[in-house]
Order: C-alpha cells, then structure tokens, then sequence
C-alpha cells in the first residue's frame, strides 16, 4: 500500500465515524421538544454540509494523479479540520 492509499483509508475511517455521530445527533433532535429540534436539525444540516466538503475533497484527492496528491494535502486537512471542530461544537450543544 502506497502513501497515498494509507492516507485515503485514514480520511475514509474519519468520514464514516462523522457519518455515524451525525445520524446519531439527527436521531436525538428528532426526539427533542419542538422549540430545540428546529434547533438541532439545522445544526445537524450544518455538519451535513461540512460533510460534503470533505467527501468533495476526498474525492479530488482519489483523482489525483502522480504525487499531485501531496498538493492537495492542505485543503483535504482544512476540511477536516472544520469538520472535526463542527462536530465538537455539535456535540456539546447537544449534552
């Protein structure tokens, strides 16, 4: 397995872990109040959004021909990062 590959199933494993904590969090605003379930729904479309973007750049990354792929290493990782601070502020707001 070539770096590049190593580096993709690390990003895939961080995405299918978000996707699981985000239909958590959109499971628990469905059974939340009226009043905070408008609130937690459009902060579990946020995260889904968030979400995109990362899968959009994994996907960019995957196409990457050659060692093009070192280049596009610090918008995948900007991505990630919005994304794991997303999810940190999803998960408090939803304790």
């Amino acid at each position: 397995m070539d770096r590049k590959d190593a580096y993709q199933d690390k990003l895939q494993a961080q995405l299918d872990e978000w996707k699981a904590q985000i239909a958590k969090l959109r499971a628990k605003a469905e059974q939340a109040q009226a009043d905070a379930r408008l609130k937690y729904m459009q902060e579990v479309d946020e995260l889904r959004e968030h979400q995109k973007k990362a899968e959009t750049r994994m996907e960019e990354l995957q196409r990457a021909q050659g060692e093009a792929w070192k280049d596009m290493k610090s918008g995948v990782e900007a991505a990630w990062d919005e994304m794991g601070e997303a999810m940190k502020r999803a998960r408090k707001r939803f304790s």
